[in-house]
C-alpha cells in the first residue's frame, strides 16, 4: 500500500503533533512487519516537523501550501502523485483537504474538529476523530456510509522525569501538568483560579499561546505566580508526565484532546473539564474526574479529592490505563487505520474494474 499524507497545518498544534505521530508509527509498523506500507508526506514548509519525519524515516517534502494566489503548490502535489502512484492520500483538516489532487486513488481526509464539509468536496471518505464529530458530518448532509470515527493514540516517550527542582519545584508539594496552548479556548484561567483554592499544589503548563502575557499577569493578581511555572513548548512531554502527580485538562473547548490519552497512558489521575472531546470520552469517576467547564471552585475541589484520596488516584489510574492499553496504543491505532484502508480500497476494485 502506498500511502500519500499531505499537512499545511500550523507551527505547532494537536493535529500537526498528530501528523507526525501517525507518520512515525506507520513507519515502525513498515520496519517491523506489521504493515506493508511506503510512505510519502507533504507537508508546509516547516523545518522542525520535516526533520522529525525525517528522522522517523518517512520520505517528506515541504511545500508551500499557500492561499488561492499559491500557483507552485497544485502542480506540485500533482507531480509527487504521478512520481509516487499512491493508492491513498489522507489530508489533514480544510487547507490540506483543498488541495486534495486528482487520480484514481482513495481520497481521505481527516477532521480534528467541527468543520464545514463544504472543505472536503474533493474527498471520498472523512475520518473523525470522535463520534460527535462524525455525527456533526453526517447533519451536514455527507453520507453516513462515508464517514468513519478513527480516534487518536497516545506515544509514550523514554524521557526521564523533568527534575523538580531544576524547575524551582518543591519536591514534596502536589504537582499539577496541564499541557495546553495558551488560548481563551483551553481554560487556563480556570486553572489559575482553581489553584487559588488549593494552596498545596503548585502548577505546571506546558505550551505556548497568544494568552501568555494575559495569563502571567493574572496569576500575580491571584497570588499564585510562585506556584505556576510557565514552561513553553516542550517536545520532551514524557519528562513532565512522570514528574507531576495529577494531570489536569480545563478546556472550555476540545473537540478530541490526546491530553487525556497521555494521562493514561503514563499511569496518571486525571480531571477534565466537560468539553466535547473529553466528555464522550472519559468515563466519570471511573477513569477521570469530569467538572463542569468554567468552575473554578468545582476544578478545585476535584483537585483536592485527588491529592487527599490516593486510593481514588490509583483507582482512577488503573482503569484509564487499563482502557489505554485495550483502545488507544500506538498499535491499536495505526492496525485500525490500515483496515480501513484495505475495506475501502476492497470496495473500490469492483467499481474500479467496471469502469475499466
Amino acid at each position: 500500500m502506498r500511502l500519500m499524507q499531505m499537512l499545511a497545518g500550523a507551527p505547532q498544534g494537536g493535529a500537526e503533533t498528530f501528523f507526525v505521530s501517525l507518520a512515525a508509527a506507520f513507519e515502525r509498523a513498515r520496519r517491523e512487519g506489521r504493515a506493508d506500507v511506503s510512505q510519502l508526506a507533504l507537508i508546509r514548509r516547516n523545518e522542525a516537523r520535516a526533520r522529525s519525519l525525517r528522522d522517523a524515516g518517512v520520505e517528506t517534502l515541504e511545500l508551500p501550501f499557500r492561499g488561492w494566489f499559491d500557483i507552485s503548490t497544485g502542480p506540485r502535489v500533482s507531480g509527487q502523485v504521478e512520481a509516487f502512484r499512491p493508492d491513498v492520500v489522507l489530508a489533514y483538516m480544510n487547507r490540506a483537504a483543498s488541495w486534495m489532487p486528482s487520480g484514481a486513488f482513495l481520497k481521505l481526509a481527516r477532521l480534528g474538529g467541527y468543520y464545514d464539509v463544504k472543505y472536503y468536496r474533493r474527498c471520498d471518505h472523512l475520518l473523525c476523530i470522535t463520534e460527535d464529530i462524525r455525527r456533526h458530518t453526517i447533519a451536514q448532509g455527507w453520507p453516513a456510509e462515508q464517514a468513519h470515527t478513527m480516534p487518536n493514540f497516545a506515544a509514550v516517550d523514554d524521557h526521564p522525569a523533568q527534575p523538580r527542582a531544576e524547575l524551582d519545584t518543591p519536591a514534596d508539594v502536589p504537582l499539577l501538568l496541564v499541557p495546553s496552548r495558551l488560548h481563551q479556548a483551553k481554560g487556563i484561567d480556570t486553572m489559575l483560579r482553581a489553584l487559588q483554592r488549593e494552596p498545596r499544589a503548585h502548577l505546571w503548563i506546558a505550551g505556548t499561546g497568544p494568552q501568555r502575557p494575559e495569563l502571567e499577569s493574572l496569576a500575580d493578581e491571584l497570588g499564585v505566580s510562585d506556584r505556576v511555572r510557565f514552561l513553553g513548548w516542550r517536545s520532551d512531554r514524557g519528562a513532565l508526565y512522570r514528574a507531576c502527580d495529577i494531570v489536569v485538562f480545563p478546556s472550555r473547548y476540545e473537540p478530541f484532546g490526546t491530553v487525556s490519552l497521555e494521562a493514561w497512558a503514563y499511569g496518571k489521575p486525571l480531571v477534565a473539564a466537560d468539553a466535547d472531546g473529553p466528555a464522550g470520552l472519559v468515563r466519570p469517576e471511573e477513569d477521570a474526574l469530569l467538572v463542569p467547564r468554567d468552575d473554578a471552585a468545582a476544578l478545585a475541589a476535584a483537585v483536592t479529592r485527588l491529592i487527599d484520596g490516593p486510593e481514588l488516584a490509583a483507582r482512577l489510574v488503573a482503569a484509564g490505563s487499563a482502557r489505554y492499553r485495550r483502545e488507544f496504543t500506538e498499535e491499536a491505532c495505526v492496525q485500525r487505520y490500515l483496515e480501513l484502508f484495505r475495506r475501502l480500497l476492497d470496495a473500490r476494485a469492483p467499481a474500479t474494474e467496471a469502469a475499466t
